[in-house]
């Protein structure tokens, strides 16, 4: 968390090993990043980026974009844990509301 500019994207690129860093070294638990298979290190890192990644597709059907076999309990739950689930429930669709490309048919706020 920081202002704009202050390098947070920077820091997660280094760490996933996008670019090496010019002087330095990452070190994860004592180990110098370049140690680690870029792979794997990518897998066991999340990120979630400021702008939204949607499909035009439902909310339901780009929630289980990430979770094919998600229960709509767990899709809830998961919405829930994201204080989105409120939001979400205000459409009347709820879970079946399309969402354009990149949420475009969601309102901002």
């Amino acid at each position: 968390m920081g202002p704009s500019g202050s390098g947070k994207s920077t820091v997660v690129q280094l760490i996933e090993r996008f670019y090496n860093p010019t002087s330095g070294d990452i070190s994860l638990d004592g180990v110098s990043i370049d140690k680690y298979n870029v792979r794997k290190l990518r897998q066991n890192i999340g990120y979630v980026g400021q702008e939204p990644v949607l499909f035009n597709a439902t909310i339901k059907e780009n929630m289980l974009f990430s979770n094919p076999n998600a229960s709509e309990a767990e899709i809830i739950d998961a919405l829930k844990a994201a204080n989105a689930w409120d939001f979400i429930n205000e459409f009347d669709g709820k879970l079946e509301t399309m969402v354009g490309g990149t949420g475009g048919s969601l309102s901002g706020g």
